[in-house]
């Protein structure tokens, strides 16, 4: 008897985050790429030791375990309960885990958030507004901030229609498209006599779109990197679009 699963609303999305199979279909996330990453990026920012940074869509940690690394008191969120439970074998008295929807601001303020790998616009854009308004709000007055993404021009330029990937004896088979709203990926397996289908979806962001979105926040764009070795950004051969920002000072708050 077979069984297949589709994931399409927002709640059973997080299924496939939360699943066993994410995690053996993306199990060589580079640890080393990570640790270099955070080290560039706060020798750039140039923050002082222990100010308090929010790792948001955090997953297992990766990222948030190195930045505490360096001296920093460091908050990890995802909604990935399996991730956080990963996660949560790390903590230490500068280092916490927590289960939060990146998109519902914390009780408390933060001198940094860091949003990296990708973690952003997979929901409407509505709900991407939320998130950014939730950064804005986790953030005290000139506090900083990074979002990691894609660089759509290139993942439209490159895309790899379709892939076959071996994981622990399963086959996952990945087809992606582009269109003017997504960048899609299906991936379909089959363990243990039960079929599954899932659906990943994240919103298709230039950075003139990402500058729309900012333009209606209280956050501004201070810089754009195309790579983690923090060169420019080139809108067509660029690996990354990252973006640092800061939130502007407002009064009382």
């Amino acid at each position: 008897m077979s069984k297949k699963s589709i994931i399409d609303s927002n709640t059973e999305y997080n299924n496939w985050f939360d699943s066993t199979y994410y995690h053996i279909l993306y199990d060589n996330r580079d640890y080393n790429e990570a640790k270099e990453f955070v080290k560039t990026i706060l020798n750039h920012l140039n923050l002082k030791k222990n100010l308090k940074i929010l790792d948001a869509a955090c997953g297992k940690g990766r990222h948030s375990i190195e930045i505490e690394k360096f001296g920093y008191k460091v908050t990890g969120i995802d909604l990935s309960k399996n991730s956080i439970s990963e996660a949560k074998k790390h903590e230490n008295k500068n280092l916490n885990f927590l289960i939060h929807d990146i998109s519902i601001p914390m009780n408390e303020k933060f001198d940094a958030v860091f949003n990296l790998f990708t973690s952003f616009g997979y929901n409407d854009k509505e709900k991407d507004l939320d998130v950014l308004n939730a950064i804005e709000m986790n953030l005290k007055n000139d506090g900083v901030g990074i979002i990691d993404f894609f660089n759509i021009n290139k993942v439209r330029n490159e895309l790899v229609e379709s892939e076959v990937i071996v994981k622990k004896d399963i086959k996952f088979k990945i087809k992606r498209r582009v269109n003017k709203n997504f960048v899609s990926k299906n991936i379909t397996f089959e363990d243990n006599h039960i079929k599954y289908s899932f659906n990943e979806n994240v919103n298709a962001l230039s950075l003139n779109e990402f500058k729309e979105y900012f333009s209606k926040t209280n956050l501004e764009i201070q810089e754009v990197f195309g790579d983690y070795n923090l060169n420019n950004f080139n809108s067509s051969s660029s690996q990354r679009l990252i973006i640092l920002f800061k939130k502007k000072s407002q009064p009382n708050k």
